[in-house]
Formats: structure tokens, C-alpha cells, sequence
């Protein structure tokens, strides 16, 4: 792969840095666009440029000496958007309009953006494929979908290369790059956080699902999994073509596996306590990662749950460390 020159808006974040991390290791160039939001400027790894600013804004940045974005900057947490819609059609459709200007007018014209499995809502089958109606049902999930229709509407107009690819739930850390969300919302980072005392318990939300434990089933994908996808997304890029692909393992495990795997790696016990069921948590989310496997020629390699939360588990104790 020849070295090219790429902007990464949101790469002070988790999946953003991972990124732009592998970017760099890779022999790109890289200029993190972030504006510290949600991110944190420990999280943009050495080596890249940064600037502080918003991707309202990119058009002050972004010129002809780019090769391409990868698009990250984005509000994600489902029930903020809720609460708050307004600032997600904002921040996550408004800022993306004016980033898809700012590269028309720059003539850049190649695009990796940062979708989610949200764009599909509760699912009527699993595995997951990009076929599958798209239903979001939060303002979150409206929003990607949007910017996902607003590239593809781009892409038929001025001849962008694009690929959007539509996370399932993304765990695990890669050296020094790990889950900082506050609010925690996700799963392991919370279980660690009973295993390492900083809470007393998880709560279970429902036992009584038709799935072999009872408890909710997801798909989880290692962060550098993901990442190697994003590189291969800008290959497979062509013009005047929005690709869209979904991200996962193929393989659900369920909450309770999820908490027995964190005792197993960690030596800790991690107490659970029962919740009631959550207003629109699916039994089953579980994606069809075949697209990314045929159009992006990708193989995740880290597909082991244990390997995952070893990973998250040794990044949350260094920043114990380092705290």
C-alpha cells in the first residue's frame, strides 16, 4: 500500500485513535480533526497532527493534499438522543453536510464513515445483512442512517468513493487505546468496572429471553479487527459507488457469558443483580459480516470472547496505573 495522506475527524475517540493508529502503522500520513467533546487528546496516537476544532468546520483544514477522510465524529450514546434529538440531527447530520462540502470543494473524494448496526432497529431475522429494512429506534440511529442516505446521495451526484460500515458492538483495546466513554454504557468496560471494585454489581436487564441462558445475545468485534476493516474500506473504495457493510464476528454471546468470561480472565468475582427487561432490547443481534468478507477481502482474526476482554481488561488496569 502506498502511503497517502488521510484525515480522521473523531480520532481522539476510541475507535477513531484505534484507527488512526493502524493508519500510521500502515505509513499514512494522518490529521486527527476532534474537537474533545467525547474525546480525549491522550487518545490521538503519537505520530499523527491533531487539530482542535469541529467537523462543522473541516473546510478551514481540509485542501487537495488529501487523499481521504475517515469519518468518526459523531454523538453516539442511544439514550442521550432520545432525550436530547436536537443535538444529534446537529452534531451527527448537520456537521457531516459540511463535511461532504468541505471535500467536494477540496476535491477529495474518498470517504470511510463510521455507521452502526442502529441504522436496522430490532431486527425481524438474524444474521444480519445490509438487506435487512432499516428501522432505527432512536434519534441515534435516525441520524447515521441519514448521513448513510446523504453519502450514497453523493456518491450517485459527484462521483465519491465511499464505504460506510455498520458497527455491531466493538469491544476489546489495542495497546495503549481502550473505552474511556463517560457514561459508560457498553458492557465490558462495565463488567471490568465490578471486577475491578469500582462498582458493586452489573445488572442483568431480563433472564427470561428465548435465547440458551436467557439473557440478551450481541455480537462483539475487537477493535483492531474493526480498524484493519477501515483500510481495507479505503481500497475498496470506488467511484461514484456507496459500499455498505456490516461489522461483526458472526458470533452472539450472551450477557452472561459476557460476565463469566470477565470472572475467568480476571480472577475476580462480579456479582450480578436482576433487572427488569429494557423497552426495545432485541433477544438477538447477531451480524452477517459476509459483504466485508467478499467486497473488503476481510478476516477477523480476534474472534475469541476471552482474547477480547483480556485485552479491555489490561487497558483498564493501566489506566488504574495510571490514574
Amino acid at each position: 500500500m502506498s502511503q497517502h495522506k488521510y484525515l480522521v475527524t473523531g480520532g481522539a475517540g476510541y475507535v477513531g485513535g484505534v484507527v488512526a493508529a493502524h493508519l500510521l502503522e500502515a505509513g499514512h500520513e494522518v490529521t486527527v480533526l476532534d474537537d474533545l467533546s467525547t474525546g480525549f487528546r491522550e487518545g490521538v496516537p503519537a505520530g499523527a497532527a491533531f487539530i482542535e476544532g469541529r467537523v462543522q468546520d473541516a473546510a478551514r483544514w481540509l485542501d487537495a493534499s488529501y487523499d481521504g477522510v475517515l469519518h468518526f465524529a459523531a454523538f453516539s450514546q442511544v439514550g442521550e438522543s432520545v432525550a436530547d434529538p436536537e443535538k444529534y440531527w446537529t452534531n451527527n447530520v448537520g456537521g457531516t453536510m459540511a463535511l461532504l462540502a468541505a471535500m467536494r470543494d477540496a476535491g477529495v473524494a474518498k470517504l470511510v464513515f463510521s455507521s452502526t448496526a442502529a441504522t436496522y432497529g430490532e431486527p425481524l431475522s438474524t444474521p444480519i445483512t445490509e438487506a435487512a429494512p432499516t428501522a432505527p429506534t432512536s434519534p441515534y440511529g435516525a441520524s447515521k442512517l441519514a448521513v448513510d442516505h446523504m453519502i450514497s446521495g453523493e456518491s450517485t451526484a459527484h462521483g465519491l468513493a465511499a464505504v460506510s460500515l455498520r458497527y455491531f458492538n466493538v469491544a476489546g483495546a489495542y495497546g495503549a487505546h481502550g473505552e474511556r466513554h463517560d457514561p459508560e454504557s457498553h458492557l465490558i468496560p462495565l463488567v471490568l468496572q465490578v471486577a475491578q471494585g469500582r462498582r458493586e454489581s452489573i445488572a442483568v436487564y431480563g433472564d427470561d429471553y428465548p435465547t440458551p441462558d436467557g439473557t440478551c445475545v450481541r455480537d462483539y468485534i475487537h477493535v483492531a479487527d474493526l480498524a484493519e476493516a477501515h483500510l481495507l474500506a479505503l481500497d475498496a473504495a470506488e467511484p461514484g459507488h456507496h459500499l455498505i457493510c456490516n461489522l461483526g464476528n458472526g458470533n452472539g454471546f450472551s450477557v452472561r457469558e459476557v460476565v463469566e468470561t470477565v470472572r475467568k480472565v480476571t480472577g475476580h468475582p462480579v456479582p450480578e443483580t436482576p433487572a427488569p427487561r429494557r423497552a426495545g432490547d432485541p433477544a438477538v443481534l447477531v451480524a452477517s459480516a459476509r459483504t466485508a468478507r467478499e467486497k473488503l477481502g476481510w478476516n477477523p482474526s480476534r474472534a475469541d470472547l476471552a482474547d477480547i476482554v483480556a485485552d479491555a481488561w489490561a487497558f483498564a488496569r493501566r489506566e488504574e496505573r495510571d490514574a
